[in-house]
């Protein structure tokens, strides 16, 4: 006797919403097939799910994300860095109290306890015909900031080294939820060859027809919901064996959205935005955003920031502030609107010749007109580089790029050997934008305030 399985998967949404409808909508006529034909079927969800870019999620601190996953008949979700690292301790402690799904994450732990009620490392489902499927989920480790927020991340290895024979010994198919990335899943499909299936996500990579390591099906479903995922399991009962397992990622573009989940996001949107409208400052007049220009919103910002790391300079791209601001009196809402990055302060200390090249770098076209995705911003373009406690002489070569001269800081010429801090956006402490600050040894990171908290007390400070 052979039964069928089917897995059916969202990974790395990113509150993207727009594409909720349609997803939720075809897994609903799944659903009814599958419970026509007396059919096993799960909903999975592989975490970057919230995503503080959006007023619903924002206004609502990923409730309302946990609200939709409940609403759609989710089983299992696992957490990525989004719901992990870019809440407060509370909000996720607390963020999975009302889940109707099992959550379950092995790598991670609060550092004090009782452990959140909602947090397991994995678990087993029985099928009504018997079969025991075994669901584990991991999170990529970011152990800094997680330690910083009160958690305790570990190795996705040191994990599955603990619970590997246990789960084997007691399940029939080995199921993991891996927001870890693409060569973490393939390292772990080589390691690990019991894992039948590994559901990935992170690195919002996309595989229309699943990939094969060796025992190990490889499946992902991209970003942003462009993509669902479909498993399909059967399980021969005689050989006591997978004799079939097959993978595909399905484009929700021509989805007919469900029209229930539509509303309901319309009316969690409004729910959300309430919690939005508290007061930040009254404006007497408009401020204006520039991507290429040094604007007055953009100077204070930076200014803001350095007093708020109390470095000794600080740098900000204009591009991370998306829209202007109008006089009269100013709202959270609005603050997130034109800064909706879940990009976090940070302090790094450079050499006075490190820092020259970041001064140097920061004015060429090359860096400024980067359309960057991801690192925490959510905007379009890097823009136009904003110093604060730096005094910088340029000028325009015949070729239009900008050139440093002469670089000053309180008063003096910038010491090549001396260290110094430099306030600036998490997002380029990782990556290549600037490999100076990536690669200091020092880093200090202020969380759990974003970029916005910073604009927000700026916002006071202008008359």
């Amino acid at each position: 006797m052979k039964e069928k399985i089917f897995l059916y998967y969202t990974s790395d949404l990113h509150s993207h919403f727009e594409n909720w409808a349609q997803i939720v909508g075809y897994f609903n006529q799944k659903k009814e097939k599958h419970i026509y034909r007396n059919e096993t079927y799960w909903l999975l969800d592989n975490g970057d799910h919230a995503d503080r870019f959006h007023p619903i999620t924002e206004g609502l601190m990923g409730q309302g994300n946990v609200e939709l996953l409940n609403e759609a008949g989710y089983n299992f979700a696992t957490l990525g860095n989004n719901e992990g690292i870019t809440l407060s301790y509370d909000d996720l402690y607390r963020l999975y109290d009302e889940a109707e799904f099992k959550v379950l994450c092995a790598n991670l732990r609060s550092l004090k306890d009782p452990q959140p009620s909602w947090l397991l490392p994995y678990t087993i489902k029985t099928t009504p015909l018997g079969t025991k499927v075994a669901v584990i989920g991991l999170t990529a480790p970011f152990e800094t900031f997680y330690r910083m927020l009160g958690w305790e991340i570990a190795s996705p290895y040191t994990v599955l080294d603990k619970y590997y024979e246990e789960i084997c010994n007691q399940a029939d198919i080995f199921i993991l939820l891996s927001h870890l990335g693409i060569h973490d899943d393939e390292e772990i499909a080589r390691h690990y060859p019991a894992i039948d299936v590994i559901i990935g996500g992170h690195t919002h990579h996309l595989f229309q027809n699943g990939e094969h390591y060796g025992n190990t099906l490889l499946t992902a479903a991209g970003k942003h919901g462009t993509h669902l995922g479909e498993v399909l399991l059967e399980w021969d009962h005689t050989s006591c064996g997978l004799s079939k397992k097959e993978a595909y990622a399905v484009s929700t573009e021509n989805l007919l959205k469900d029209k229930k989940v539509t509303d309901d996001i319309d009316k969690m949107r409004e729910k959300a935005l309430k919690h939005l409208q508290t007061s930040v400052a009254v404006l007497k007049k408009p401020l204006q955003v520039a991507w290429f220009k040094d604007t007055l919103l953009m100077r204070r910002l930076t200014e803001e920031l350095r007093e708020w790391t109390k470095a000794d300079a600080a740098m900000l791209n204009a591009g991370v502030l998306l829209d202007h601001l109008n006089p009269g009196r100013i709202t959270y809402e609005d603050i997130h609107r034109i800064c909706p990055h879940p990009m976090n302060p940070c302090k790094v200390e450079v050499t006075g010749d490190e820092l020259l090249e970041i001064i140097r770098v920061g004015h060429t076209k090359k860096l400024t007109q980067i359309r960057l995705k991801g690192l925490g911003f959510r905007g379009e373009i890097i823009g136009k580089m904003i110093f604060s406690g730096i005094v910088i002489q340029t000028v325009v070569g015949s070729d239009g790029e900008e050139r440093v001269r002469h670089v000053t800081i309180n008063g003096s010429p910038i010491d090549r050997y001396k260290t110094y801090t430099l306030g600036t956006a998490d997002t380029f402490t990782f990556g290549r934008l600037f490999p100076e600050i990536a690669y200091s040894k020092n880093k200090q990171y202020y969380m759990p305030e974003l970029l916005r908290d910073v604009l927000a007390k700026a916002l006071k400070n202008i008359d």
